[in-house]
């Protein structure tokens, strides 16, 4: 992994229940890091929805290891566009991650 080839900045976001006063439970996207990535591959898959087929954007993103651990119920922000971590493959010894995500 080549530092120069991290020319992207990623958000991972962690999904966190926050409970009001109230009682009431509600869901929120909490930043769990900022870093810099390499996005490798990038195409559009045919996935079948309820409505019929349509394209979903897969892209790979490339990041150093990290010591807060990434889990598949986290998602990435990039370039406005919000992406849920679908598999997590670590590169070497804790040098880096293979982040597979796809478009929502």
């Amino acid at each position: 992994m080549r530092a120069g080839a991290l020319d992207r900045k990623i958000t991972v976001e962690r999904s966190t229940e926050i409970v009001a006063p109230s009682g009431h439970v509600s869901t929120v996207w909490q930043p769990l890091m900022t870093v810099r990535a390499e996005v490798r591959e990038q195409n559009a898959d045919e996935v079948a929805t309820g409505f019929g087929e349509t394209e979903a954007e897969t892209l790979i993103f490339v990041v150093r290891w990290h010591p807060a651990p990434i889990t598949t119920g986290d998602r990435i922000t990039h370039a406005g566009r919000v992406y849920n971590i679908k598999q997590i493959a670590e590169i070497g010894r804790r040098r880096g991650w293979k982040l597979r995500a796809v478009a929502s």
